[in-house]
């Protein structure tokens, strides 16, 4: 049967091999190994776990995964061959066209059987390897013991006979031979399995050993040398229970068991999509170490996230709480629909949900209802209108463009006590300014007057370029008109570059004016020639000459530029700068309307122009491909007046009401403009200068915010609007709050509203939830969970290993009052989780991926546990718990982006050296040697992460900064440690020691050795780079080359397999 799935499997990959083609190798390679595998698995499972317990069978646990296996691509949801579904108990036994599958307690008469045993025809699988007789026997005795005798039609209800949304009862303990070896109940399980298979667990790891795993699995720390020192001395019989205690007491167990956490919360510091904008989230973060720390229950910890707000009195903590569902995307790029934005991040809410607490990928029923589970397209808009009162805003934020705005939600401020002091002191002052500066006067009045004229007259400053060539490099017709301005038509390129030359007598010319126009001609009559009426100016270049000597052209370069309309992210400014694909100027979403006539003045660096005239070049770059973005109707102008910047001082939308006299203007109008003078008039300059200054103080000061989640008062029940087929633009019926059928009922006495959502979530009847949980925390010690798709316990995942022992830890989990640090107990002072991890042959060769729990965990650490140790025993790590996010060493270049001038800004002292959980997270350029060791985006939630092996993580560990540091300083340490007379090999050990809390055998002993010794002669006659490999490194008094030689050793510790392993 398994090379049967294996070729199965080959040939489906074959059959779509054009998908696949448009994948990584690598990841086509990863996943059907992981089919193959799973299939492996499952056939390892049906032929061996459940010998000679034919009394205990059950159709979900014991015959689905056979089906699904071997049946369901015929006879499944999705194809019905002869009318047969073996997806369900009900439709196995309802049948197909040729009537009922199998008559219960009778299976020689059923015609399943037949089938299968090839007693009809065709026999079953249809063209694969038959089933094991083993199996059959399993499939017959099922049969024999049924207690089915309806024959109704299935219904998609019948999915609730699916063994996870059943709720889970705990099993009675299994009767095992080897009773000493049974430490608690899920040694009893276990060890229940290796029995029936004639299988002996293996002995338990060396003291050593078990402290490493220990402590890595509960602190994600290395045991220092004095923790093992102390538990290899300690003879007690209770050394390693109190071990455990004292691990998880200290604070660090907050962090370790936060970082899987935050994985679920897609936990970032930025906003994500283009901008990708930075966010202050960091007190959510230091609320979930903190509520691990404080062994909140899961049941509390999830009522405050999904709904802490809502509590009676809610706390700040409380209120910090629901940042988890503030950390979906944000999008702030230009042109986005505000209500389509706030309803992805609605989105993303109801399916972080459902993975995170239910462990279901539901979010397939957003469009349809899904195929496989019981969840319909209704019910999911059901549980999206839980999220539909969230309070939010419309705004739009100092600095965005005019027409631009976001969807802003409710922040917490959280100053300390003494900043709570200094920031009433400044915002009663600002307050005071803020009311001077919009207080009437009759000197503002004539200001005011005298600017309005002034302004108007500003147009008559400026002296209209006459062009006497013009060209288009992209092949577009430019033509001149008749007010010497530039009209393109013809040919609109992905790209394009304009290039316009004219002259001027004129001397001390201190700016340029480009007016773009509109014309009829043109989309939406202009300015640009997009389908929008926009355009996209990448770069602006003016060269000047003396007429009649180009040899003498000169760059003129400029100090700045100022417009009066610009969409955000694409401020003009960018058009100054080198030219790009993605950067550049752009208008407004209003800006590229017919409102009035756009313009920038651009002002050089000093007034220019020869004596015998000049000869101007002026280069419109339009960069962005693919986009036909170009100016459709342009003009330029000169001008030598002193403030060249008047005529752009009122945005485009007053234009009108700059010419409207006084008496007919609204009142709205009027006090725009009032507001627009009041921001340049030289009366209230000293103000404003007072105001910039205060400004400035209180951002100094550094008030910590908090992103929370507010409901809004309600005179219903919270609603929403079906989307057809998922679609924001295509609305349907309203449906209200309610949570889906196949689940257990809503708790009586909860209103239908997030907080009686959360409730629900926890409600003890929850088939779900306790099981997703431990499975989770089952997965993060042994590298594979009892389900091995802890994201997906629906029709589609993995069929438990142990359901028995799952449904066990949680019951155990929901009556020990939601307790993770209960059931982490639990588990790791079991025998199972003590047994040594290397199997003899017979067992790795019979059982590879450890599904029988024959032998303890081993695999490779996650991503920021990587840096963690190698910080660690290197003495480098800054152990500081909470507080802003950090930004370490990180290679040049990653956040060079066009749509975003922030820079990676390395942080100062110790605090490059904090854990990796406090890295700042950038959703669109993630920390790279994080994701190298497979760390996600966190653009979206990840219950796993899966494992990967590139050769690109060795590269990162030998020669990342962060690593080669911490080889100096290990080596450095090494030295402090020893004794100065210390032997190689003494010195060696100690290494062995910090690194991987043990003792070399013999031969590591040897290789290290002479490696030490092949490194330094290799050194002493290379002094130059000996000091290239111990710069900027401590050195305790060591010759260069020998403090060299010390650090590449500690390099290749730091580089074991071992030393990023948990064993």
């Amino acid at each position: 049967m398994a090379q049967a799935i294996k070729n199965q499997t080959e040939n489906n990959l074959l059959n779509h091999s054009s998908m696949w083609r448009r994948t990584s190798c690598t990841l086509a390679i990863i996943f059907s190994a992981s089919l193959i595998l799973n299939a492996l698995d499952h056939e390892h499972l049906l032929n061996s776990t459940w010998s000679g317990q034919v009394d205990a069978i059950e159709f979900n646990r014991d015959i689905l995964p056979i089906f699904e296996n071997s049946c369901t691509v015929c006879h499944g949801p999705a194809i019905q061959e002869a009318g047969l579904r073996l997806d369900t108990e009900i439709a196995v036994l309802v049948g197909g066209i040729s009537g009922h599958t199998f008559i219960p307690g009778e299976s020689e008469e059923s015609l399943l059987v037949k089938h299968l045993l090839g007693q009809n025809v065709p026999q079953m699988p249809f063209n694969e390897t038959p089933l094991p007789p083993k199996t059959i026997a399993l499939i017959r005795s099922w049969i024999d013991s049924s207690k089915l005798t309806s024959f109704k039609t299935t219904t998609s209800s019948e999915n609730a006979s699916h063994w996870a949304y059943v709720k889970p009862e705990r099993p009675p303990l299994p009767e095992v031979h080897t009773t000493d070896w049974a430490r608690n109940p899920i040694d009893r399980f276990v060890l229940s399995t290796l029995e029936g298979e004639n299988l002996s667990p293996s002995p338990e790891a060396s003291s050593a050993t078990l402290l490493r795993r220990l402590t890595l699995d509960l602190t994600g720390l290395p045991p220092t040398v004095q923790e093992l020192d102390a538990f290899l001395a300690d003879s007690s019989p209770t050394a390693y229970e109190a071990t455990v205690e004292r691990l998880l007491a200290s604070p660090h167990y907050g962090e370790r068991w936060a970082r899987p956490w935050l994985d679920l919360a897609r936990y970032a510091d930025t906003d994500g999509y283009e901008k990708d904008l930075p966010r202050t989230i960091w007190k959510y973060r230091d609320w979930v170490i903190k509520a691990f720390n404080d062994e909140m229950s899961f049941k509390q910890f999830t009522i405050e996230q999904i709904a802490g707000d809502m509590l009676p009195n809610p706390t700040i903590d409380q209120q910090i709480a629901t940042g988890f569902h503030r950390n979906t995307l944000s999008n702030k790029e230009g042109g986005v629909d505000d209500e389509e934005a706030r309803w992805e991040t609605l989105v993303d809410r109801v399916n972080t949900t459902a993975s995170v607490w239910l462990g279901s990928t539901i979010a397939c029923a957003q469009c349809h209802t899904h195929k496989f589970d019981p969840f319909s397209h209704e019910e999911y808009y059901k549980l999206l209108a839980f999220f539909n009162n969230v309070d939010y805003e419309i705004e739009i934020p100092d600095g965005l463009a005019q027409g631009e705005s976001w969807v802003v939600e409710p922040e917490l401020t959280l100053p300390t006590s003494e900043q709570a002091i200094q920031r009433q002191v400044i915002s009663e002052e600002l307050d005071r300014l803020r009311n001077t500066l919009e207080t009437n006067t009759p000197e503002l009045d004539t200001a005011q007057y005298i600017w309005e004229s002034e302004v108007n007259q500003a147009d008559n400053t400026w002296t209209i370029l006459t062009p006497i060539e013009h060209k288009s490099e992209g092949g577009a017709t430019l033509t001149r008109l008749r007010d010497d301005s530039i009209l393109a038509s013809g040919l609109n390129p992905e790209a394009d570059t304009y290039t316009i030359t004219a002259t001027t007598e004129f001397r001390g010319i201190t700016g340029i004016r480009l007016e773009l126009l509109e014309d009829t001609s043109l989309p939406a009559n202009g300015p640009g020639r997009d389908e929008e009426g926009n355009f996209f100016l990448s770069k602006f270049d003016v060269l000047i000459a003396p007429i009649g000597s180009p040899r003498l052209s000169t760059t003129l370069s400029f100090t700045d530029v100022m417009t009066n309309d610009w969409q955000a992210g694409y401020e003009v400014t960018r058009a100054l700068r080198e030219a790009q694909e993605a950067g550049g100027w752009a208008l407004s979403e209003k800006g590229s309307k017919t409102q009035g006539t756009t313009q920038s003045v651009f002002l050089p660096t000093s007034p220019f122009g020869f004596d015998v005239g000049t000869h101007i070049t002026v280069r419109l770059a339009h960069n962005m491909k693919r986009a036909s973005r170009n100016i459709g109707r342009f003009r330029l102008s000169i001008t030598t007046d002193g403030d060249p910047t008047t005529i752009v001082q009122v945005p485009i939308s007053l234009h009108s009401t700059l010419k409207t006299p006084l008496a007919n203007r609204t009142t709205k109008e009027a006090s725009e403009l009032a507001s627009v003078h009041r921001t340049l008039t030289p009366l209230l300059q000293p103000i404003r200068d007072r105001i910039q200054i205060l400004e400035t103080r209180l951002v100094d000061l550094e008030i910590p915010t908090a992103m929370i989640i507010r409901e809004r008062e309600l005179d219903d029940r919270p609603s929403a609007r079906m989307r057809f087929r998922g679609t924001f633009t295509l609305p349907g019926r309203k449906v209200f709050a309610d949570v889906p059928n196949v689940l257990h009922p809503f708790p009586d006495g909860q209103e239908l509203n997030r907080l009686g959502l959360a409730h629900w979530l926890v409600d003890d009847d929850n088939p779900l939830v306790g099981r997703v949980t431990v499975n989770r925390l089952w997965e993060n010690l042994f590298g594979r969970g009892l389900v091995e798709t802890s994201e997906d316990f629906g029709t589609e995942g993995a069929t438990p290993t142990h359901q028995n022992l799952l449904d066990w830890l949680a019951v155990e989990f929901v009556e020990g009052n939601w307790s993770p640090k209960k059931i982490l107990r639990t588990i790791v002072t079991s025998s199972t989780y003590r047994q040594d991890s290397r199997g003899h042959e017979a067992l790795q060769n019979r059982d590879p991926y450890n599904l029988l729990l024959a032998r303890g965990p081993r695999f490779r650490v996650e991503a920021e546990m990587v840096r963690d140790i190698a910080l660690s025993v290197s003495g480098l790590l800054n152990r500081k718990i909470g507080g802003p996010s950090v930004h370490p060493y990180q290679p040049d270049g990653v956040w060079n982006r066009p749509y975003s001038d922030d820079q990676w800004i390395m942080s100062d002292g110790i605090d490059r050296y904090r854990r990796g959980l406090y890295t700042f997270v950038r959703r669109t350029a993630p920390y790279p040697s994080m994701t190298t060791f497979d760390a996600p985006s966190r653009e979206f939630t990840q219950a796993r992460r899966i494992n990967t092996n590139t050769p690109l993580q060795a590269l990162t560990t030998l020669n990342d900064p962060v690593f080669f540091e911490a080889a100096q300083h290990l080596a450095a340490r090494i030295f402090r440690e020893t004794d100065p007379r210390a032997t190689i090999a003494a010195r060696i050990r100690h290494a062995f020691r910090l690194v991987l809390s043990r003792e070399p055998n013999h031969n590591e002993l040897n290789a290290l050795t002479q490696f030490y010794r092949q490194e330094l002669a290799r050194l002493d006659s290379n002094l130059v780079s000996a000091g290239h490999i111990v710069s900027g490194g401590p050195n305790p008094g060591l010759s260069t080359t020998e403090l060299a030689a010390w650090t590449m050793l500690s390099n290749v510790m730091l580089n074991l397999d071992e030393t990023i392993t948990k064993e």
